[in-house]
């Protein structure tokens, strides 16, 4: 038997797309992430046969019911999760890295993901997402949002 193919790095990488939607009455569209008990931005993981910007459509549209349209780019956020810390049993170091689009609801109407990674979908006012139990993503999505409106 062979050894198996050398890693090429000592950690794993995950690219997500995420979107920000503000409605017109500055309420925040996030979803409620089942395995970390939080909320978070709309948003995941990047198939290998898609684009960046078509992964933040199609998870939008997966976790909340809602077509959107990408209204330009905010920034791109990295972070390293430790393995005692990640929702796979593994003794691996995993870097995330996650793009963040500003977006517009352009269809679909308000639905909770069935057999996904989140439960719910809501619509925050901006003003009270702090109240919430979130991910530190959606409080750089906001910095992001605010800083380039």
């Amino acid at each position: 038997m062979t050894d198996p193919a050398p890693a090429y790095t000592d950690y794993d990488t995950r690219l997500g797309a995420y979107a920000i939607v503000v409605d017109d009455r500055r309420r925040l569209l996030l979803a409620y992430w089942r395995e970390a008990a939080r909320w978070t931005l709309p948003g995941g993981g990047v198939e290998l046969h898609e684009s960046i910007e078509e992964a933040a459509v199609r998870e939008v549209a997966e976790e909340t019911g809602y077509a959107v349209g990408l209204t330009r780019l905010l920034g791109v956020d990295s972070l390293v999760v430790q393995p005692d810390r990640r929702v796979s049993d593994t003794d691996r170091v995993l870097r995330m890295v996650g793009v963040i689009y500003e977006a517009r609801v352009v269809g679909g109407e308000l639905t909770h993901e069935v057999d996904g990674s989140t439960d719910e979908a809501r619509w925050v006012p901006v003003d009270q997402v702090s109240e919430l139990d979130r991910v530190e993503l959606v409080d750089v999505a906001l910095r992001l949002w605010r800083d380039q409106a």
